[in-house]
């Protein structure tokens, strides 16, 4: 099974702070972890933690637009990540190692 290319390339998201005490959005511009490979054992790596740009727009809201490791972002089921939040300092740092790549 073919994985499909997101339409859009570097929009930018603007996930926002919720209302629930300044916690990250759940599923915007924030980082997952991969719980299930899904049917994607090439593309997908469980345990790994992936940048997700949020829900693909247009397009289903089950789904989620994630980063792989060459750089490009591809959508995938929600139900295979789970949302995690990461301190400010490790995530500066992913972003610099990801755009020094």
């Amino acid at each position: 099974m073919k994985r499909a290319a997101s339409g859009v390339k570097k929009s930018r998201s603007s996930a926002t702070s919720s209302a629930n005490g300044g916690a990250p959005a759940r599923w915007g511009k924030r980082y997952v972890i991969c719980v299930s490979s899904g049917g994607y054992p090439a593309s997908l790596e469980v345990g790994k933690v992936y940048r997700s740009l949020g829900a693909p727009q247009p397009g289903p809201a089950h789904h989620l637009r994630v980063v792989d490791e060459s750089g490009e972002d591809y959508i995938y089921p929600k139900a295979l990540f789970r949302a995690i939040e990461l301190p400010i300092p490790i995530q500066r740092a992913l972003a610099l190692a990801t755009s020094a790549a």
